[in-house]
């Protein structure tokens, strides 16, 4: 099947593992770019010259530890990895790579792409090979935090989505492998301002409970100012309190219908969700939904179907 997927391998399993062995692939196409999502017995994997010799598509590899942790090695190098760091691999140059048999249910996003797809020369990229992306620093954890993402709702995305999401994954991963390289001018900079906005848009989304999550809070976290900040979000089709705004109001709609959260009070949601004062939010719901909170919450509780309708 991995044959099949990416590129011909030789797969180990150690013996004591391989009586229960399972393994699970989900493959999605965001345009050029394959994503597959893959849970799985450790075991190891062998891309030997013998078996390039037998297919080289000349794709790379951006492996992305969901779950677990693993190694790479390729040209000399060995990167030793744990949730959430990402590793480029070269399928068209030897490799090895493993997932650690101390976990029992590894779990990997693997980003497939045409070398041509990367604005980077060769030989750039082969400093990258088996060189672990931190994914808690810098462009790393933006990538990591994308790809982490990507993977936990791949199943839930329809067609529309994963082409709009083909091009923000290109420029993600481009100015992630940029940062590395230090050669931010290798990337476009239309790339580089999708990329920061992905990373701005991340960032919102985690602080969302904050009630001073502000524009100046926002420009500051991302070491921008506030007014480039604003020409950002104006290029989007938004505002900054805007954007933060609809977020916050999907999360309380969102929470107003689980059945589950019944006995929620509708101020202690709104109040999760970064709304200080339960009168704006009153407000601001209305104005967006033409129901109260009250109300859109009884229409929920009578009818799915109406909830979903609505």
């Amino acid at each position: 099947m991995t044959s099949k997927v990416w590129v011909p391998y030789d797969l180990r399993c150690e013996p004591h593992l391989e009586s229960r062995f399972q393994a699970r692939l989900c493959v999605s196409e965001f345009g050029p770019v394959q994503a597959s999502l893959m849970t799985a017995t450790p075991y190891s994997v062998q891309r030997t010259p013998k078996l390039i010799r037998q297919a080289d598509p000349g794709v790379f590899k951006l492996v992305c530890t969901v779950r677990g942790r693993g190694v790479m090695a390729q040209d000399g190098r060995q990167a030793e990895l744990g949730p959430g760091d990402l590793v480029l691999a070269d399928t068209s140059r030897p490799f090895q790579a493993e997932l650690s048999p101390h976990v029992p249910g590894g779990q990997v996003l693997v980003l497939c792409l045409a070398r041509s797809l990367l604005p980077f020369p060769h030989r750039d990229l082969r400093r990258l090979t088996a060189v672990r992306l931190k994914g808690d620093q810098g462009m790393g954890a933006l990538s990591s935090q994308f790809l982490l993402q990507l993977a936990r709702h791949m199943h839930e995305l329809g067609p529309s989505d994963t082409a709009r999401l083909s091009t923000l994954t290109l420029d993600v991963f481009s100015t992630a492998l940029a940062t590395a390289l230090d050669a931010q001018g290798a990337v476009p900079p239309h790339a580089r301002r999708r990329a920061l906005m992905a990373q701005i848009f991340s960032f919102i989304r985690r602080n969302l409970g904050d009630p001073h999550l502000t524009p100046d809070a926002i420009a500051a976290a991302h070491h921008i100012s506030l007014r480039y900040l604003h020409k950002l979000f104006h290029q989007e089709g938004h505002t900054v309190a805007g954007w933060v705004r609809e977020r916050r109001l999907e999360r309380c709609r969102r929470d107003l219908a689980d059945p589950r959260l019944a006995d929620r009070p509708i101020n202690a949601i709104a109040a999760r969700w970064g709304f200080s004062s339960a009168a704006h939010f009153s407000q601001v719901f209305r104005g967006a939904y033409g129901l109260s909170p009250g109300q859109f919450r009884r229409q929920c509780a009578q009818s799915t179907g109406m909830c979903a309708h609505t």
